[in-house]
């Protein structure tokens, strides 16, 4: 069987990991802060998150997810994981639950927890 048939070829074949969406953040009255781009999440970016983050603890392996995912529009990180911890002390919850909702390709009506343990 030729290698271009092999069925994880094709898998891997039919997905696009470069393919970003666009999150746009707007502060309390309204106006636009930033815009955040995300990449599809594969099993390897959530197991390196969960290495880093340290922990089994689904709030901080999710926050360490988007410091390692969120892109500006050319492409550079928004965030460095060291950025983690800061915003989770100095945002608020509601605003990085909705940033993380976003990325993991929920709704804001989704129970967070629920996709955390995705």
């Amino acid at each position: 069987m030729p290698a271009g048939n092999r069925t994880v070829d094709l898998l891997v074949g039919a997905f696009d990991l470069n393919q970003r969406r666009k999150f746009e953040l707007k502060n309390a009255d309204g106006q636009k802060v930033v815009d955040l781009f995300f990449k599809p999440i594969t099993r390897a970016d959530r197991k390196k998150a969960q290495s880093l983050a340290g922990t089994e603890e689904a709030l901080d392996i999710s926050t360490q997810m988007l410091c390692q995912m969120a892109e500006l529009e050319d492409g550079a990180k928004a965030f460095a994981a060291a950025d983690a911890a800061k915003l989770q002390r100095q945002l608020p919850e509601s605003v990085l639950n909705e940033i993380e909702l976003f990325l993991f390709g929920l709704s804001e009506e989704a129970d967070l927890e629920e996709a955390k343990n995705d």
